[in-house]
């Protein structure tokens, strides 16, 4: 690998409403290389872009997102968590695929099944990216990693990331053998267990770690190539990850940098 990857997480969140249009044409005019999203389910069988299964946080309406039809959940104003934008859509993975076909970036899919066991929503999504030709550039996770199963049992081609939170024993043979998941996704605190990018890199798994917003975890991640990071901010991962190549700072930069020093001394 060249360098790490810069994923938006829920587009570039820290900019605009998460999980909608207006967070996701945002990430790619920070040249993010790719964009993670969240699905759930509708009343009426729709797959919809919201991360909680509520839409109280995100939204001027309040309730369970399985409990509404698409048309309803419409009519709310998706734009709480960044009130300066006028009004917000919640979208669907049909329109962010339409669109993020006119893109070259990845699209990390979450699917959200580990509150609501939404029927069928794996069979859903698979079939959503088949017809609309996506499937090189998808990449499947979730928490619940019965869910992470199902998508490898239903296609074995399919591209898989296992989401985690608190600590795994033996993480990485836990997502080889056990999920049979293709790569790992933990959070960005389950780096600090002992050798753990090292036994990734042995065991030839792919880290894709959230949520990473400070810059001196982005250059950490870097430094140790790292696949991906999925961060609110992508164009301060994009500024860092471009500084380096094959986990070493580009020797332009070096030059900038020694001789900024030389003149502030």
């Amino acid at each position: 690998m060249e360098r790490t990857l810069v994923w938006a997480h829920r587009g570039a969140s820290g900019y605009a409403p998460e999980n909608t249009m207006e967070a996701f044409r945002k990430a790619y005019e920070m040249e993010a290389d790719g964009i993670e999203l969240d699905v759930q389910m509708t009343k009426d069988g729709e797959l919809v872009v919201i991360h909680d299964e509520t839409i109280d946080r995100v939204s001027n309406g309040t309730g369970w997102v399985k409990d509404y039809t698409f048309a309803k959940l419409r009519k709310f104003n998706f734009n709480k968590t960044h009130p300066e934008y006028i009004h917000a859509e919640i979208p669907t993975l049909e329109e962010v695929y339409e669109w993020i076909k006119t893109t070259n970036m990845t699209i990390n899919v979450e699917i959200k099944s580990g509150v609501v066991f939404y029927p069928e929503i794996e069979e859903r999504v698979l079939d959503l990216t088949e017809r609309m030709g996506l499937k090189d550039r998808v990449i499947y996770s979730s928490f619940n990693h019965y869910t992470v199963q199902k998508i490898k049992e239903l296609d074995q081609t399919a591209e898989t990331g296992m989401l985690y939170s608190d600590g795994i024993i033996s993480p990485i043979s836990y997502c080889s053998y056990v999920v049979g998941a293709d790569a790992l996704h933990p959070a960005l605190y389950n780096l600090q267990y002992p050798n753990f990018i090292q036994d990734c890199k042995k065991a030839k798994k792919k880290l894709h770690v959230w949520t990473v917003n400070e810059e001196k975890y982005m250059r950490m991640l870097c430094e140790n190539q790292v696949e991906a990071m999925i961060t609110n901010y992508p164009d301060r991962g994009i500024e860092i990850a471009k500084e380096y190549r094959n986990g070493k700072i580009l020797p332009e930069l070096i030059r900038v940098l020694e001789r900024e020093k030389a003149a502030n001394e």
